[in-house]
Order: C-alpha cells, then sequence, then structure tokens
C-alpha cells in the first residue's frame, strides 16, 4: 500500500491503549514511529506472565520502533530532544501534568521544535474538577452515557472490548491528521488535546441528539428495536446474526425463508412500527426456527433471499470466512526473535492497493542502537 505518511516522524510516549493505538494508526499509514519507554519496564501493556511481549501490547504497536529512555536523565534528556528535534508528531496520554514532570510538556517540546504537532490525550480533560482522576475504558464508556446502551438490564455485566481507548485513539489521529495539513499552509505545529470523556460523548452522538432535539432518552434496545436487529441459536449451537432495517422486502423474503408466510398478516408484526414494538415478542418466534436447521443451511437460504445476515464469529473463524480471505484481513510477519506474528492489516487501500506489509511490534529498547546511537 502507499505509504501516505512516509516522511512523517512520530515520538510516541503513550502507555497502555489510547496513546500507543493513535501511534499505530499513524504508523499503519506510513510513519515512522518512534516508541519511547521506560528501561527496565517499559509500557506496563507489555507485561504477560512475566514476560515483556503481551497480545495487549502487540496488538496496539505494531509497526513501530522502540528505544529505552529515562527522560528524568540529563543524559537520556538529550537524546530525547534530539527526537523531538526534527519530529512531526508527539503523542502522550499521561494524567494532566506527568508530561511535564517528565519533562515532556506541551511548552518545553513545541519551543524545541516549534513545526511539532503535540498530542495529549488524557480521561476527563486537562482541568476541572475531575482532571486527576483515573480514566479507563469502563469509566469513560460510563460518564460518556454510553455504558447505559451497553448494559442488558436483566444481566447488568460490563462486555465487550476496549471501545473508549479505541475510540479516542481514533479521534487522537483525526485531530493529529488535521494539524499535519494545516502545517502544510502556516509551517506552524499545535497542540492537540482530546480526553476519553470528549472522544466518546461526541461518539455518543445519537443518543443526546435524540435527548436534545426530542427529548426521547434511549436505552439499550432502542436502537436493536429500530434497526430491527436479532442475534439467533442454530441447531448446530451456532449463532447467526440478523439486520433487517426498513425494508419490506427484507421481511418478505425472511417470511418465505422460515416457511412462515403469514408472518406479516400477524397485527403485531405488519409494519414497521409494530415489529419496533413488538420485537421482543419477535425474537421469540424466530428463536424458535431458527433452532430447526444448522447455521450453515440458514445461511444458504438468506442468502438466495438477499435477507441481510452473518454468521455470528468470534477470534478463531472470522479471518477464516471466504470473502475476509478473499480480503486478504489476515496478514503475517515474522519477528527475528518473537518468530511469527499475525494481525489484521489496516483496512484502508489507496488506488486498490492493500496494505499487506506490517512490521512486528518491537522488543523493548530493540532499536536503541539504530535510533540513540546514530551519528
Amino acid at each position: 500500500m502507499a505509504s501516505v505518511l512516509q516522511g512523517v516522524k512520530v515520538v510516541d510516549q503513550g502507555t497502555f491503549i489510547t496513546g500507543p493505538a493513535a501511534g499505530m494508526l499513524l504508523g499503519d499509514l506510513g510513519a515512522d514511529v518512534i516508541k519511547v519507554e521506560q528501561p527496565g519496564s517499559g509500557d506496563p501493556f507489555r507485561a504477560f506472565k512475566g514476560g515483556l511481549y503481551s497480545p495487549h501490547f502487540q496488538a496496539c504497536n505494531r509497526n513501530k520502533r522502540s528505544v529505552t529512555l529515562d527522560t528524568k536523565l540529563p543524559a537520556d534528556l538529550e537524546k530525547f530532544d534530539a527526537l523531538i528535534r526534527d519530529a512531526d508528531v508527539y503523542i502522550q496520554n499521561f494524567r494532566p501534568g506527568v508530561a511535564e514532570r517528565l519533562n515532556a510538556g506541551a511548552e518545553r517540546l513545541q519551543a524545541i521544535n516549534p513545526r511539532l504537532i503535540y498530542c495529549s490525550i488524557s480521561g476527563f480533560g486537562p482541568t476541572g474538577p475531575s482532571a486527576q482522576r483515573p480514566a479507563y475504558d469502563g469509566v469513560a464508556q460510563a460518564a460518556s452515557g454510553l455504558l447505559s446502551l451497553l448494559i442488558t438490564p436483566e444481566n447488568p455485566r460490563v462486555v465487550g472490548p476496549a471501545l473508549a481507548d479505541s475510540l479516542t485513539a481514533f479521534y487522537a489521529t483525526y485531530g493529529i491528521l488535521g494539524a499535519l495539513y494545516e502545517r502544510e499552509r502556516t509551517a506552524r505545529g499545535r497542540k492537540v488535546e482530546l480526553s476519553m470523556l470528549e472522544a466518546m460523548t461526541h461518539f455518543n452522538l445519537d443518543a443526546f441528539t435524540h435527548f436534545y432535539q426530542a427529548g426521547e432518552i434511549v436505552g439499550p434496545y432502542t436502537r436493536p428495536s429500530v434497526s430491527q436487529t436479532y442475534a439467533l441459536k442454530c441447531a448446530d449451537g451456532k449463532w447467526i446474526a440478523l439486520h433487517m432495517s426498513s425494508p419490506e422486502k427484507f421481511w418478505v423474503g425472511l417470511a418465505n425463508v422460515i416457511e412462515r408466510p403469514t408472518l406479516l398478516q400477524d397485527p403485531r408484526f405488519d409494519s414497521r412500527e409494530g415489529r419496533i414494538a413488538n420485537q421482543a415478542i419477535l425474537a421469540g418466534v424466530l428463536a424458535d426456527v431458527f433452532v430447526r436447521f444448522d447455521r450453515a443451511e440458514w445461511c444458504t437460504r438468506l442468502e438466495k433471499a438477499d435477507v441481510p445476515h452473518s454468521p455470528m464469529y468470534d477470534a478463531s473463524d472470522a479471518l477464516e470466512d471466504p470473502q475476509a480471505k478473499h480480503m486478504e484481513l489476515l496478514i503475517k510477519a515474522r519477528h527475528q526473535t518473537m518468530g511469527d506474528f499475525r494481525t489484521v492489516r489496516c483496512p484502508v487501500s489507496y488506488d486498490g492497493e492493500r496494505s499487506t506489509h506490517v512490521r512486528p511490534p518491537p522488543l523493548l529498547g530493540e532499536h536503541n542502537t539504530e535510533i540513540l546511537e546514530r551519528p
């Protein structure tokens, strides 16, 4: 794939997910991302069963080089400043005030390099009553109102991946790219600031729009009811998902597939409004039907009738789907020490060229000699 950010140098001092994931996204587009880590321990996400190469770390740190520096020490600070001097982007996701204590505050770094795009990611923002509170994924989801839409009231457990961490990283990358584009005109850097609270509140925009514009408080079943989305167990114990949306043709097709042609004559289900109001009942009807056949049989029938559906995969089988294989979603590389590294490629293609090359996540300090001891 075209390395559209080739020549852009990123100094990534982030830890855990938000900062490192933003750096990885820039690296996926061809930027030279140098990960600055604490000597000895590195990014805390490295730790795993006594090692320093956890799956958590690997997921956020491909396409980077790693150096170890303690910026509180004069000799290491000098080397850090040398990296900053010709960098285009710097990323950190510390609590407010920590970067300054590490000699990595925006004012200091932009004095060294006025063209630097300085990205600061926090939990709740740089100031205010919650600025110093610790913030992790679940905290940000809850504070933004998103978690209330993801909890099943009948079994209130937090589920799913680190949405807030990952989405905040995307928003950070969005802000960085905007600042880089502006710099082409102004030749000056920017301080890009965002918090997990701001990112997730924006991501939850639909819920706030319903409340402020229509006085509606949406709940966990609101969107699935309106979109008519169903998760159904098949005879072989495997699951399938339907997303019926609003076109009537999809419901006609489904009624024929499940051999219930009179389904849409039921006054509870004969209109979109009725299906929304009675989704729980309709879900029960469909559940009783879908346990009759294995998932593969249902997929064949639904595809023939052009009904929107997909097998509900997990990580062990999603990339084995013929379409996923055709799209070359799974790519791999070999690290000289850690062996094979397999991952999901960058989803963006340029002029039809997919990104199938990847640099495996680095060992701690793997590139100290290459980067820090250069002439």
